[in-house]
């Protein structure tokens, strides 16, 4: 127990991983993986994550960055993996890296990575308080210091955005 009373939780405890496999229905024109595909699957492995290291619903609350780095063939099967990188006091953010294998040829090559940011509700929806994340090597310790880096600049875009009155609460 962290001080306070408040539980923890380590990162490697989150951790997710979930494989599929690219069939003609997942692809594109020129048999590539989707990307709103890609997209989807990368917001569920993330979700798996905050909800080990939550434990009770989580909602995505943005997904701010996304890398499509190399495309995914039909045939291949699609590696995804999660891990919950920091949190706060009910709002995590939860890293994906995606890779490809060519199970025939043995191959296997990045295509994609995110960042996704979860909010730990109740039944109702309310948000609720999470544990803290204990970092467990040199690894989970960096991507905590990056975390929080990443989290002073989507709230200074999010302010640079209300000054420019291009975010409203309203419908």
């Amino acid at each position: 127990m962290a001080q306070g009373g408040q539980a923890t939780r380590g990162a490697y405890a989150s951790q997710s991983e979930m494989t599929e496999l690219i069939l003609p229905n997942d692809a594109n024109t020129l048999g590539n993986l989707l990307g709103g595909r890609l997209m989807h699957l990368i917001d569920l492995v993330a979700a798996m994550a905050a909800y080990r290291h939550a434990r009770t619903h989580v909602v995505t609350a943005s997904m701010d960055h996304i890398d499509f780095i190399a495309p995914v063939h039909v045939g291949d099967l699609l590696i995804l993996k999660s891990r919950v990188n920091r949190g706060y006091r009910t709002s995590m953010e939860v890293g994906v890296k995606v890779w490809a294998e060519n199970a025939i040829e043995g191959t296997h090559r990045h295509v994609a990575s995110a960042y996704l940011t979860f909010v730990a509700v109740n039944a109702a929806g309310v948000p609720v308080p999470i544990p803290q994340l204990l970092t467990e090597d040199e690894e989970g310790e960096r991507r905590f210091q990056d975390a929080g880096r990443r989290r002073e600049q989507r709230q200074a875009e999010l302010a640079r955005r209300r000054a420019a009155g291009k975010l409203s609460t309203q419908p």
